[in-house]
């Protein structure tokens, strides 16, 4: 089972002449229509939510308005549990990264007409606006949950989660930071906990007795697929890291 609502991708691992680290990317684009009222929010609740894409340093302060601790968000699909989780950590920032423009549209629509004031949306590749918007030890967490696993093992190569990527969001992450990454899918999170066991910047926070997964903390919500997969006896994986 993959969740639509909070769906991350990677393209596929670039020629071998080119540094993976140059071209990485955190998504693939996929069509999609936009329903009327996610075209409104764009004119509607864009100029307060939207932040555009720069390749210079973003002043987080002025763009969410205060100063609180800044949590990344990759690739939050249609964004209802990006949502519940800013509503239930008012205390927290949330810069949310996606590109797929109809769950953009969506999420603005949810944040204008609930007034959730600290979410700020970048409607670009993640990778992009860690390298050029934010530095070093910027983040005080990172929010990757349910990438495509990209199934058939000839695509394994596609997904996100893999070591090149996994030290570059390390260095991002402040110390005692985190990073949470969710998965509904076995393999794949067989192979989270391995490659990000192996970041020497990142500590698990899940004893060995849990084999490594951590309890879902409570502020993750259970989206409605998820609940009707833990009902069909599917399983989901988390691991939540932190920066030493």
């Amino acid at each position: 089972m993959t969740t639509p609502e909070n769906q991350t991708t990677a393209t596929p691992t670039p020629p071998a002449e080119a540094p993976f680290m140059r071209t990485i990317k955190t998504y693939v684009l996929r069509a999609g229509r936009m329903g009327s009222g996610q075209v409104r929010a764009f004119d509607q609740f864009g100029p307060q939510f939207l932040v555009p894409y720069s390749a210079e340093r973003l002043d987080v302060q002025a763009a969410f308005g205060r100063s609180a601790p800044l949590i990344l968000e990759i690739g939050f699909g249609m964004g209802d549990a990006t949502a519940k989780i800013a509503q239930v950590r008012p205390d927290d920032n949330f810069l949310c990264c996606e590109v797929h423009e109809p769950g953009v549209g969506a999420l603005l629509k949810r944040c204008g007409e609930e007034s959730i004031g600290n979410i700020r949306i970048v409607q670009h590749d993640a990778v992009e606006v860690m390298d050029h918007m934010l530095g070093t030890d910027s983040l005080d967490g990172v929010h990757i949950f349910f990438p495509d696993p990209w199934h058939k093992s000839r695509h394994h190569k596609r997904r996100l989660i893999q070591s090149p990527f996994v030290q570059r969001l390390a260095q991002h992450i402040k110390p005692g930071g985190y990073l949470h990454l969710a998965t509904d899918w076995q393999p794949y999170a067989e192979q989270m906990l391995a490659v990000v066991s192996a970041e020497p910047l990142l500590a698990n926070t899940a004893s060995a007795d849990a084999g490594g997964f951590a309890t879902k903390p409570d502020y993750r919500p259970l989206t409605k697929f998820e609940n009707r997969g833990l009902k069909l006896g599917h399983g989901v994986w988390d691991l939540v890291f932190r920066r030493v």
